[in-house]
């Protein structure tokens, strides 16, 4: 059974967790502007001693994310639990295929991930020695045919996929992600490594979370839910997102269903508590 705390809030259920995962685009933001009550949420999860890393699927180090943030007007306090994709698989390439050559799929805005392996990045793919994905090119970032024909001659090569995201929302125009090509060369055949929500590893990496009693939160039930279901935690879904068609003609329970996906929580958006409710409490209280 799905909870919903549009009525009482995350204030609510706080005290049964000592760490939260938030997501950040769909729930903090969504790519244009900032949420407010979520950005109160989170101002009120650290005064009560609580931890949470603001968890997302960014195909870009933390430093880049960070500065993202700043300049839609976070404050600091709030940027510095930022934890991304990119810098988990950052860390892997380093350790793991340092001196190894690559051929990058996706946008030239993601060249921060790559910065200190540049010298390894070749202009064709037909040398290299695995594939680098933070997403889709800027003249084809809608047509996954093209990336289809691109891979065929490639599949024993292994694929490194910065964000398994299929698709994000970024204002009001949906975008393909890089989960999406990287599930095209799966389906030819391909083997992938990804780095990412719902996989393991940069929750690990983000926290030391062993032990501790954990919420995820998020806007997306293949990422955000099905981590925390992997993992054992529990999960909140932010209805207003990615899925708010889906939620608003099937319900959660069968939306969650569908993706095989366990919430125990729903809110429309991260907020404390309903500020309307207590508004109007409060003009009660002054009229008595």
């Amino acid at each position: 059974m799905t909870k919903n705390l549009d009525n009482e809030g995350l204030r609510s259920i706080v005290h049964n967790y000592e760490l939260f995962y938030i997501d950040l685009w769909g729930v903090v933001h969504n790519g244009v502007k900032i949420y407010e009550k979520a950005i109160i949420a989170l101002e009120e999860i650290s005064k009560q001693n609580k931890d949470y890393v603001l968890l997302t699927n960014a195909p870009r180090p933390n430093h880049v994310v960070k500065k993202f943030l700043k300049d839609m007007g976070i404050k600091k306090e709030i940027r510095e639990h930022v934890f991304t994709s990119g810098e988990a698989a950052l860390r892997y390439l380093k350790k793991n295929l340092l001196n190894k050559k690559f051929f990058h799929v996706g946008p030239s805005k993601d060249f921060d991930l790559f910065k200190d392996l540049k010298n390894l990045k070749l202009k064709e793919i037909n040398d290299c020695e695995y594939i680098l994905c933070t997403g889709l090119f800027e003249n084809y970032d809608e047509d996954l045919v093209y990336y289809k024909k691109l891979f065929e001659k490639h599949l024993k090569k292994k694929m490194i996929c910065t964000n398994p995201d299929l698709i994000v929302d970024r204002g009001g125009k949906r975008e393909l992600c890089a989960g999406s090509v990287a599930m095209v060369f799966e389906k030819m055949g391909g083997e992938v490594v990804y780095f990412g929500k719902p996989y393991s590893e940069v929750y690990n990496q983000s926290f030391n979370n062993k032990n501790k009693k954990i919420l995820s939160i998020g806007d997306n039930l293949n990422t955000d839910i099905k981590g925390a279901n992997l993992l054992n935690y529990d999960s909140m879904i932010i209805s207003n997102g990615i899925h708010k068609d889906e939620i608003k003609k099937n319900g959660i329970i069968k939306t969650c269903k569908f993706y095989e996906a366990i919430c125990n929580y729903i809110q429309t958006e991260l907020k404390w508590w309903d500020y309307i409710k207590i508004l109007i409490l409060q003009k009660k209280i002054n009229i008595q």
